[in-house]
């Protein structure tokens, strides 16, 4: 069969060509808590909810801010950087919004 491809299956973060298993694993974390934090912090803005989400919302939007700046220096590629800086930004609006309403101390 002509144009079957054999052997590894390429990673869409690795634009290089070489494995960078670490950085996209933390790449796609600060995704994922940036959109965590983006969403509790919608919710805590349309509606009255507990001061616990409140305080978590606060920590997930931190860590998406601050592992997003250092991950953002250690990245190896185009493709890790756009997913490191939309995680970011939603951990930031969340870390916003949740400041607002009370923060750390609920």
């Amino acid at each position: 069969m002509a144009g079957v491809r054999t052997g590894r299956r390429p990673n869409i973060f690795d634009t290089d060509g070489h494995p960078h298993p670490a950085e996209n694993a933390t790449a796609v974390a600060v995704l994922v808590t940036g959109l965590a934090a983006f969403v509790l912090g919608l919710i805590i803005r349309n509606s009255h909810t507990a001061p616990a989400v409140h305080i978590i919302t606060t920590i997930l939007g931190l860590f998406a801010l601050v592992v997003g700046m250092v991950v953002q220096m250690l990245s190896s590629t185009r493709n890790q950087r756009i997913v490191i800086v939309a995680g970011i930004i939603a951990g930031f609006v969340g870390l916003a919004i949740a400041l607002s309403r009370g923060g750390l101390v609920g």
